[in-house]
């Protein structure tokens, strides 16, 4: 509770810098902004050349059944992978000034929830206009799925980053094993194609669940099952507690590790 009081304290800090992350991302651009949109839909237009005219993958509009589980998983990888150093980048900050270092991961975490939930809006509009449309019962459950991986992602950037300032190649190795763990993750093809003897051990990978929520709500339109949910809830508030109370700790001797 001593925490949540400091955190709102410190609220305007925190506003500060995710609004300094989002104007100067893009600074000095031609296009600016335009990227947010831009960078996705690029994204998309690789992997569905590769796995719907080369490869050809046996799902119908298969652009869609992957870009309603890339703009989630660009999130998470984003906060993981960049996020892991966000301490150390700012370590003349921290050892200058008192804030709540906590204040930094979850920064860092939130302004690229923005840029999701503005990715989510072209999804959204992909879908309509293709005539895919939307079931608005189904939608109903997205905040609820995009504030679980908000906790994921934010839980596991904290203790990274937490870690980070002790074992500076942490940062270095997160940049590859996110890239490997998205071939570990049905982002490009369903779980459905994982052998049946596999699929349990993919269910221990935290982003399991939460990308066949979104495929469940924005894909194939339907209510998310219950089970795959209850998981998905379990792993964001599990990896959410773990990344407190390490941080907590490991804070304490982060002017002595930089």
């Amino acid at each position: 509770m001593n925490l949540i009081k400091e955190l709102y304290n410190y609220r305007e800090m925190l506003f500060s810098l995710v609004r300094k992350s989002l104007r100067g991302r893009y600074k000095g651009s031609v296009l600016g902004f335009l990227w947010t949109f831009l960078i996705p839909l690029l994204q998309l237009g690789v992997y569905t050349l590769v796995f719907s005219v080369i490869m050809k993958s046996g799902y119908d509009k298969y652009y869609l059944f992957l870009f309603t589980a890339l703009v989630p998983w660009v999130f998470f990888s984003g906060s993981v992978a960049s996020g892991t150093g966000c301490i150390w980048d700012q370590r003349n900050m921290v050892n200058k000034i008192y804030f709540p270092r906590e204040i930094l991961p979850i920064a860092h975490v939130t302004y690229l929830l923005v840029n999701m939930l503005l990715s989510l809006l072209i999804v959204f509009a992909v879908l309509i206009l293709s005539g895919h449309g939307i079931n608005l019962v189904a939608i109903l459950y997205l905040p609820l799925v995009i504030f679980i991986e908000y906790l994921l992602a934010l839980g596991i950037t904290m203790l990274m980053s937490a870690l980070d300032v002790y074992f500076r190649d942490l940062q270095y190795i997160m940049e590859i094993l996110t890239m490997a763990w998205q071939f570990l993750t049905p982002v490009m093809y369903g779980l459905d194609v994982v052998p049946e003897e596999l699929r349990t051990v993919f269910r221990f990978n935290p982003m399991t669940s939460v990308i066949e929520c979104f495929r469940d709500i924005m894909y194939y339109q339907r209510i998310p099952d219950i089970s795959t949910l209850g998981l998905a809830t379990f792993m964001g508030v599990f990896f959410m507690t773990v990344g407190v109370l390490a941080f907590g700790r490991l804070k304490r001797g982060f002017s002595e590790g930089m």
